[in-house]
């Protein structure tokens, strides 16, 4: 009897719980088909379909890269299990991978278990390189060296540490080769670096992420402390595990950057994702018809890169029909396929880009999107449109609008389009041209209806930016957007003490540090010329002034990062 009263309950409790999740399913359905019908906005009919797209781009991983470096990768192999090699004396090789050459590798183990660190001793005060190798207490020792200075016998002290807190240090004399013609021949001038207020840390550098040639690093006083001998454009960023990921060519000759690399600071590769070229355009058409015609190098990531939290890439593309810069594509990091598209033509009202004029190559590029940003907050991005003066806020999983900031009259946007329009608060400056937006409080608990961004407005009125300004000067700007009451706020911003000198038509970036100060890079001062990167404090002072000149056709600064050589998660290790 009590077997069959137990039976019985829970019997009970299996039809009381299925009947709740009948209703919450029911309640879900009916939730999900309300918002439905809230949000209003309907897709466009485009000529493409999301198969033709990933057609016409056919990412793929390939292995080329890889291939050639199996070699190398086993002589370091084969050296970090030497026993011969010791601290005393170590195996060291300038340049592991031909690619670097402002990198090292050195070898050795140890009799006891000891972590590692080293230092590659800088010319002046606070440029030192000061990195410890991710591992712990180790026998076996690799020590990714980076931060040597150019045609120059380094210094290079390795450190290590036992468990009983004893040290042991070896000092090493490093020597590399001159410099590349297009960054020999630039020249970096610095006229301020008070090394004590900028965020340069014990192994920071700044990144000039060039519109094509090699990118490089430099340190405080402008000296070159890394680059790469691959060319780039755009697109140098930093994953989560310490790697870096730069679109580059499949070589130097070649007029199209298509392949996109996963590398590190000392040239290893890691993943290698070839694109057609289907797809590829330049830039040069928003400028005029006359750099169009000079400039015959194209791209197929045009402008921006994001990791996302499965550590897929998120791309801003083109979708190879008559519209360009205007797509954005989710490609699985393992596999290298194309698993989600987004086309912002199927989003945005026809109005926009219907009747859009073509630029000097024969394309409509009516959106000019530069950056994209993923918001863990909500599971949403960001995105900054050029030729719409426009950033906005996209829900990643429908493609729905959250919210949206331009100078376009509401009264000018269709109906369903005008309930996401932010409004700005009084001393707000509506956005020009703007390049590089990105989230600031990022994850961390953050609240998604309560977030800062910052951006570059350069401050030209393409389509809807501010007629009365544009062209007096270009500016980093920090906003505040409230979803609650639909408004945003600017509340913070520098540059238009500088004027028209430091006016930027096209690219530019703005980076807020971990002291709060905030990197800017004015990457097309005088037509292109220069390109002049600047540090100031919250409160608006200059701490690092440097202008970069020479570079070489197109070769100016798209972006300035600060960022760590190396970060705590890298790993360099020729066994794996």
């Amino acid at each position: 009897m009590a077997h069959l009263q137990t039976t019985h309950r829970r019997w009970r409790r299996l039809v009381i719980a299925s009947l709740a999740l009948v209703t919450v399913g029911l309640a879900g359905c009916s939730a999900k088909s309300e918002a439905a019908k809230t949000y209003g906005i309907k897709d466009n009919k485009t000529s493409l379909t999301t198969a033709q797209i990933k057609k016409n781009l056919d990412v793929k991983v390939i292995t080329t890269r890889q291939d050639a470096q199996k070699k190398l990768t086993a002589t370091y192999k084969a050296a970090a299990e030497n026993t011969k090699y010791t601290l005393d004396s170590p195996y060291v090789k300038v340049n592991p991978y031909g690619s670097s050459p402002l990198s090292a590798l050195v070898t050795f183990t140890t009799s006891d278990a000891e972590k590692v660190s080293y230092t590659v001793v800088g010319k002046t005060d606070h440029t030192s390189i000061t990195n410890t190798v991710k591992g712990g207490y180790t026998k076996s020792h690799q020590v990714p060296v980076v931060g040597l200075y150019a045609d120059t016998t380094n210094t290079v002290k390795i450190t290590t540490t036992n468990k009983n807190g004893e040290t042991q240090t070896k000092t090493l004399s490093m020597k590399t080769g001159a410099l590349p013609k297009y960054i020999k021949d630039a020249t970096l001038t610095v006229t301020k670096n008070d090394k004590s207020k900028m965020s340069i840390g014990k192994n920071k550098l700044t990144i000039l992420n060039r519109t094509t040639k090699q990118p490089l690093a430099i340190d405080a006083d402008g000296n070159v402390r890394w680059y790469d001998t691959n060319y780039s454009q755009h697109t140098i960023e930093q994953w989560s595990n310490g790697h870096i990921m730069i679109l580059s060519k499949k070589n130097v000759d070649s007029d199209v950057y298509n392949d996109l690399i996963e590398t590190d600071y000392l040239g290893r590769v890691y993943k290698e994702y070839g694109f057609a070229n289907k797809t590829s355009s330049s830039d040069s058409s928003s400028v005029s018809k006359k750099e169009a015609k000079a400039n015959t190098e194209t791209t197929v990531i045009h402008h921006d890169l994001v990791e996302l939290p499965n550590h897929n890439f998120l791309a801003t593309v083109s979708d190879g029909s008559k519209y360009k810069e205007d797509t954005m594509i989710e490609v699985d990091h393992n596999t290298g396929k194309i698993v989600k598209v987004i086309d912002m033509k199927k989003l945005l009202p026809k109005s926009m880009w219907s009747t859009y004029k073509k630029g000097g190559d024969g394309k409509v590029d009516w959106l000019h999107q530069n950056a994209v940003d993923y918001d863990k907050n909500d599971k949403s991005i960001v995105i900054s449109s050029r030729n719409q003066d426009m950033i906005m806020k996209l829900d990643y999983k429908t493609n729905h609008i959250k919210w949206i900031y331009s100078g376009k009259k509401a009264s000018t946007w269709p109906k369903a389009y005008r309930q996401y329009l932010l409004k700005p608060t009084k001393g707000t400056t509506i956005t020009g041209g703007q390049h590089g937006l990105y989230l600031l409080n990022n994850g961390n608990g953050a609240k998604a209806s309560s977030e800062d961004f910052m951006l570059y407005d350069n401050n030209i009125a393409v389509t809807n930016g501010n007629k009365k300004t544009s062209g007096k000067y270009s500016q980093a700007v920090q906003y505040h957007v409230d979803t609650k009451n639909m408004t945003i706020k600017q509340t913070w911003a520098y540059g238009k003490s500088l004027g028209k000198t430091n006016f930027t038509p096209v690219i530019g970036y703005a980076e807020k540090q971990s002291n709060g100060n905030v990197l800017i890079d004015f990457g097309f001062k005088n037509g292109g010329q220069e390109s002049n990167v600047i540090e100031v404090t919250k409160s608006g002072q200059q701490v690092f002034n440097v202008t970069l000149k020479n570079a070489g056709s197109k070769a100016y600064a798209y972006r300035a990062y600060r960022v760590p050589f190396y970060n705590g998660n890298y790993q360099f290790d020729a066994t794996k």
